[in-house]
C-alpha cells in the first residue's frame, strides 16, 4: 500500500455505490456519471491501497474480505461528510434536516408533546426521530452515535458524554387522597415505613437512587410491586395498591386529580433532567434549535 495514498470522497462514494449494487452501471447511475467513470474510481482505489476490493464476474462483482472489512469505515466516513454538509445548509436555513435523540418512554412522555407541537410548526421540514429507550440503554446510544443527543437523567455518565442540566425535579411520594400520608404537611422518607410502596424494578432507572436514600434514612421500604414503566405505578396507586415513588414531574404531568404528590424530605433528594451529548461532539442546528423549543416549553 502506498503509505501517501489518501481516498478521495469520489472513490469513497464509488466504492460504497459498487459494494451497495454490485454492478457498474447502477452504480453509475446513482451516483450520475458514467460507468467508465465508476470503474476509473475503483481501479484508483484499489490501487493506492494495493488491495483488490472487488471479483469480477460475468454478471456482477462481489466484494472481497477487504472490501467487507473496510465497509463500515466508509460508511462512518462518509454519514461525517453528509452530516457535515447537512449542517451547513440547515444553519443558513433550517428548511431540511433531522434531529435524533434518545430518552425513556417516561420521559417522553410528559417532556416532548408540548416541544415538538412547537417545533414542527416552525419547522415544518426537519424530522425529529425519537429513540425511546430502556434507561440502561441510553448513555449507549448516545456514545455510540445512534442519536444527536439523549434527554434523562444518566446514572454514571463517565467521562465519554456531557451533562447540560434541563430541570431540577425531586423525588416524591404520590398517592390516594384517602391515603394516610395525604394529609401530612411533611412526608419524610421514614414516613414511608410500614406502608406498602410501588416502584420501579431494582437496578433501572430511579431505583438505585431510591434503594440508597432509604437505607441512608434507616428506613426498610415494603415494595408490594416493582414496574418497567411510572405509568403502571400511578394507575396502581389510583387503583388503591399503595403509594407510589418517582419523580414528581412526572406524577404532576399525569394530572390525576385523585392523587396527591408530597415531595420527600430528610433527605430531599434532587434528581437532574439532563442534555446529554457524547463529549466533542458538535450539535447540527436543527438539533440545537429543537432544545431551544424543549426550553421554552418548560
Amino acid at each position: 500500500m502506498n503509505t501517501n495514498f489518501s481516498p478521495t470522497i469520489r472513490q469513497l462514494r464509488a466504492f460504497l455505490a459498487v459494494y451497495q449494487l454490485k454492478k457498474l452501471s447502477a452504480a453509475a447511475q446513482r451516483l450520475f456519471v458514467t460507468q467508465s467513470a465508476v470503474s476509473m474510481l475503483i481501479r484508483q482505489l484499489e490501487e493506492g491501497l494495493d488491495t483488490r476490493l472487488f471479483d469480477r464476474t460475468t454478471r456482477s462483482l462481489k466484494a472481497t474480505a477487504a472490501a467487507e472489512q473496510m465497509m463500515m469505515t466508509v460508511e462512518r466516513i462518509l454519514r461525517d461528510v453528509d452530516s457535515l454538509s447537512n449542517d451547513f445548509r440547515e444553519l443558513a436555513t433550517l428548511e431540511r434536516g433531522r434531529v435524533t435523540l434518545a430518552i425513556t418512554p417516561t420521559l417522553a412522555a410528559f417532556l416532548l408533546p408540548d416541544a415538538m407541537r412547537a417545533f414542527n410548526e416552525q419547522h415544518p421540514g426537519v424530522r425529529v426521530l425519537v429513540n425511546d429507550c430502556a434507561p440502561d440503554q441510553f448513555v449507549s446510544r448516545i456514545i455510540g452515535e445512534h442519536v444527536d443527543f439523549g434527554i434523562g437523567t444518566p446514572e454514571r455518565p463517565g467521562p465519554e458524554v456531557e451533562v447540560q442540566r434541563l430541570m431540577r425535579d425531586h423525588l416524591a411520594v404520590v398517592c390516594r387522597d384517602d391515603h394516610p400520608l395525604a394529609k401530612a404537611r411533611v412526608v419524610r422518607w421514614s414516613d414511608l415505613g410500614g406502608h406498602p410502596v410501588i416502584t420501579v424494578r431494582p437496578g433501572y432507572g430511579v431505583r438505585p437512587l431510591i434503594d440508597g436514600t432509604a437505607a441512608e434514612a434507616g428506613v426498610a421500604l415494603d415494595v408490594v410491586n416493582e414496574v418497567s414503566f411510572l405509568s403502571t405505578a400511578i394507575w396502581m396507586t389510583a387503583a388503591g395498591m399503595g403509594a407510589s415513588i418517582m419523580p414528581s414531574a412526572f406524577a404532576r404531568a399525569e394530572a390525576d386529580p385523585s392523587l396527591v404528590i408530597k415531595v420527600l424530605s430528610s433527605p430531599r433528594v434532587a434528581r437532574d433532567i439532563s442534555i446529554v451529548t457524547k463529549r466533542g461532539h458538535s450539535l447540527s442546528a436543527a438539533a440545537r434549535a429543537f432544545i431551544d423549543a424543549l426550553k421554552r416549553s418548560l
